[in-house]
């Protein structure tokens, strides 16, 4: 069935677990270093792997960077709570167990504004927020999934093995609709940006720094109970949720209207696809064997700690976009479009570089795009703010026109310099030459009296057709405003 076709016959409902890896220096229990890549096995300590003996302690930077993100999410950060053991055997899992929050998570009930593509906003309740590490990582040689089955054999690298995360779980989302897949990417995506405003983490969805689990279930009506959902696992990329989302609903529906059953699951993403496939059967939250962890005292966060965090909170995303909006003058459309498009921090700080808000915005959703579109790279790899706001200031001081600053830009993201070097090394300079400029309009002029009559008979847009020439004579390095100056008064003369 068509995901148009299923959402008319039933209400999707949606849930999503975020989990985002923490910036910390060390990992969550222990000394071993917090970092990406490495050696396989070279990030460890007897407390990652597990070992007897070994014994956790709580990194404080990681507790720290909890509260934020639950203070952000308009949690109430709990006056007491604990770590659990989540008892499940997987290869990755070096202890048989995940230190993990079951009952006494640090942050519990709040909620997230997100705005979708065309304005609407939508509010997404936040049940918890919990602390826990993250598992290591199986790579399964021999298959040509790169999945297990199939595979010859497994390697186990265990430098993510302790890697502090706080995972962040949703209620039931209701009332989305056809906009459920839209939902969903857009929560991510404003959790990854409230990340990175807290500076919590890098959050950066390509390392598995974020990471989205998405429960699905249909039933017949709003007013029905909530069906048999599905969790796809690990999707970690804006596009692949928004697919997995409309792929589930579309297969779900496939099923009820064949009179099957929908099976509690978890499910794999394939990118190539866009396809879920079965995963194991989904445990519930007893099946896990969730029990006070010995090795570990409770929390007891400070009244004091806790409003000196939030003291320090940043501005979060949305509420900078709409103060950006109204200082810049942008209208909602506008500036759903340099979002949509990611380049409000860009323009921010090239306005911050001196430019007016508008030539920033021209120049970035214009010409920087349409290089960066042409050479299949991002336009943070192109150029920089400061580069464009000196490209702006040479067309302000007249150097420049907008024809000869593309000629510029394009040198400048190919590496030859700086702005102002490269105008000066082309020679791409406006013409200042007064003669120069007088004898291009005096024989555009000479070469076009049919033009001229009818300038004399007051249309004025006539003047394009000499413009051409003028150019063409002056290496397209004339300024404009001074050429027609100057052919309204030989012509008038």
């Amino acid at each position: 069935m068509k995901y148009e076709d299923a959402i008319k016959k039933y209400d999707p409902v949606i849930g999503i677990e975020v989990h985002v890896e923490l910036g910390t220096a060390t990992k969550m229990f222990d000394a071993a270093p917090n970092t990406f890549g490495g050696g396989p096995n070279t990030n460890i300590t007897p407390t990652s792997l597990g070992l007897p003996g070994s014994l956790p302690v709580v990194n404080e930077k990681g507790v720290e960077y909890a509260i934020k993100i639950g203070l952000a999410l308009g949690c109430e950060i709990a006056e007491t709570c604990r770590f659990a053991r989540k008892n499940y055997f997987y290869p990755d899992v070096p202890k048989d167990f995940q230190t993990s929050q079951s009952d006494e998570p640090i942050a519990a009930e709040g909620e997230v504004e997100i705005e979708l593509e065309d304005g609407t906003m939508f509010t997404i309740p936040v049940e918890r927020a919990h602390m826990e590490e993250d598992a290591g990582k199986n790579t399964h040689i021999g298959g040509a999934t790169g999945r297990i089955h199939g595979a010859d054999h497994s390697l186990v690298d265990y430098n993510r093995a302790g890697v502090p995360l706080v995972e962040i779980v949703t209620h039931p989302i209701t009332g989305t609709g056809a906009r459920a897949a839209e939902v969903a990417s857009t929560y991510v995506r404003t959790l990854r940006d409230i990340f990175r405003a807290l500076d919590v983490s890098e959050a950066r969805m390509e390392q598995g720094n974020v990471r989205a689990d998405v429960n699905v279930s249909l039933r017949e009506s709003p007013d029905a109970p909530l069906g048999t959902r599905t969790e796809t696992k690990n999707v970690n990329s804006f596009r692949s949720i928004e697919r997995a989302v409309r792929y589930e609903i579309a297969r779900q529906a496939t099923r009820l209207e064949a009179g099957e059953k929908i099976v509690q699951e978890t499910r794999h993403f394939h990118e190539g696809t866009g396809e879920t496939s079965s995963g194991r059967p989904k445990s519930d939250a007893d099946d896990y064997r969730y029990f006070p962890e010995p090795d570990l005292v409770p929390l007891v966060p400070s009244r004091d700690w806790v409003e000196e965090l939030r003291a320090t909170l940043p501005e979060l995303p949305a509420q900078k976009r709409r103060r950006l909006a109204g200082v810049w003058g942008f209208s909602d459309l506008e500036m759903r479009d340099i979002v949509n498009a990611g380049l409000l921090e860009v323009i921010e700080e090239t306005v911050n570089a001196g430019a007016k808000p508008a030539a920033a915005r021209k120049w970035w959703t214009g010409e920087v795009a349409r290089l960066a579109n042409q050479k299949d790279q991002s336009t943070a790899e192109l150029v920089t703010p400061t580069q464009i706001a000196a490209l702006i200031g040479l067309i302000n001081e007249g150097k420049l026109n907008d024809k000869l600053a593309k000629d510029v830009l394009t040198a400048v993201a190919d590496g030859e310099g700086e702005p102002a070097e490269v105008m000066s090394a082309r020679g791409l300079e406006i013409v200042e030459d007064t003669g120069a400029l007088e004898a291009a309009v005096e024989e555009a002029i000479a070469a076009n009296p049919d033009v001229v009559e009818k300038i004399k008979g007051g249309k004025m847009q006539a003047i394009g057709a000499l413009m051409g020439p003028i150019m063409k004579a002056t290496r397209g390095q004339a300024d404009a405003g001074k050429a027609k100056d100057m052919i309204l008064a030989k012509i008038n003369g």
